[in-house]
């Protein structure tokens, strides 16, 4: 797809931003500052609707600014408070809700996280908190055991399992609420902290289910698939920048009198990365773009992001092996960025279904169309 005078602007922003700003080998869990600055620069807000104080804009804004963030590997809250809380708020939550959240998740006075399933799961069967009625109220229980957690959060929206009745609920929760332990992960790549979170009888007012239940279902299964899709684009910058720094190294390495990049093997394996990563590029836009323009039902949606998200994920996948292989000896050690890379690529290949999955879904979808 061609990007407007408008989304170019914004993605030469957040490149130029990003590349000033972050810096992936920071000991904190995440940057707070670098937090705060995006959230003044109103990119937390990019999908908010007009009428509830958002800039109104959409999936493919969206997406420029992931692939972006993914380039740089930005410690941030990005990914949990924007396109993960938010984005189930907008499908699932009701009007109410809507208007007292999303704006301030927008505005840096809400940091918030969406538990589901392990890796992001939205089957009710893969869901581990389970959901009681206590008077009027409703009491949390069970464990969480991969939540993106970097620190900063403030609240968390949990998809929860009801025990009366078959289903699932949406509920809202501060992060300081009695009951909660947070414990960290270690985790292979660091730039994406990941905590166990545990619910020992945490009790909330009725107020806290904050999804419609008519529609709780279908719009957490949505967020998922939208949300992978944000992923998707992550994984192009990521997959984009392995190519940057594949090329930029071997330019400035010489052997036999000559810069490595000058050698035709390498020049292959360069253009076969650039290849890829575009492809992946054309994908998630374009998905983007449909979604944008709206009119996809949900099957059709499913099938077009399992599309981007395969190609993105192999990408990515490909172009950090190749930019590790052409760094030579020094390409996984610390003080390079290509096995940071390969390390958020692995993180990134897992969440939200492995590759088999989605290949799966697509296939299915095919076949049924034929």
């Amino acid at each position: 797809m061609k990007l407007s005078d408008e989304q170019r602007a914004l993605q030469e922003t957040a490149a130029d931003f990003l590349a000033a700003h972050t810096n992936a080998r920071k000991e904190a869990d995440a940057d707070a500052e670098l937090w705060t600055r995006i959230v003044e620069l109103g990119w937390a807000a990019v999908q908010v609707p007009e009428d509830l104080d958002g800039l109104g804009l959409g999936p493919v804004e969206l997406a420029l600014l992931m692939e972006e963030m993914g380039r740089r590997l930005a410690r941030t809250p990005f990914l949990a408070n924007v396109v993960l809380a938010q984005t189930a708020l907008l499908q699932a939550g009701t009007a109410e809700a809507q208007q007292r959240a999303l704006a301030a998740l927008a505005y840096g006075e809400r940091t918030a996280t969406l538990i589901l399933g392990p890796g992001l799961d939205a089957a009710p069967t893969s869901l581990t908190v389970k959901a009681r009625r206590d008077g009027e109220g409703w009491v949390l229980a069970g464990e969480a055991a991969q939540v993106l957690d970097d620190g900063l959060l403030t609240h968390a929206y949990v998809a929860a399992r009801i025990e009366e009745a078959p289903g699932l609920a949406l509920f809202e929760l501060a992060v300081g609420a009695a009951g909660l332990s947070r414990t960290p992960l270690a985790v292979w790549d660091l730039t994406r902290p990941q905590a166990r979170w545990g619910f020992d009888e945490v009790r909330l007012t009725a107020d806290a289910r904050v999804d419609d239940p008519t529609r709780v279902l279908a719009g957490l299964a949505r967020t998922r698939v939208l949300a992978a899709l944000q992923l998707a684009a992550e994984q192009v910058g990521g997959a984009a920048q392995c190519l940057q720094l594949a090329v930029d190294y071997t330019k400035e390495r010489v052997q036999f009198g000559k810069p490595v990049a000058s050698f035709q093997a390498v020049k292959h394996r360069a253009a076969e990365m650039m290849v890829r990563m575009e492809t992946a590029r054309s994908t998630v836009l374009g998905v983007a773009s449909q979604v944008a323009q709206g009119g996809l039902d949900d099957a059709t949606l499913a099938a077009e992001v399992a599309a981007a998200r395969v190609q993105a994920t192999e990408a990515y996948r490909y172009c950090a092996q190749e930019a590790i292989q052409l760094h030579g000896g020094v390409g996984f050690t610390w003080e390079y960025d290509p096995q940071m890379h390969f390390k958020r690529a692995q993180w990134a290949s897992q969440w939200f279904g492995p590759t088999r999955d989605w290949r799966g879904a697509l296939a299915a979808h095919l076949l049924d169309a034929a």
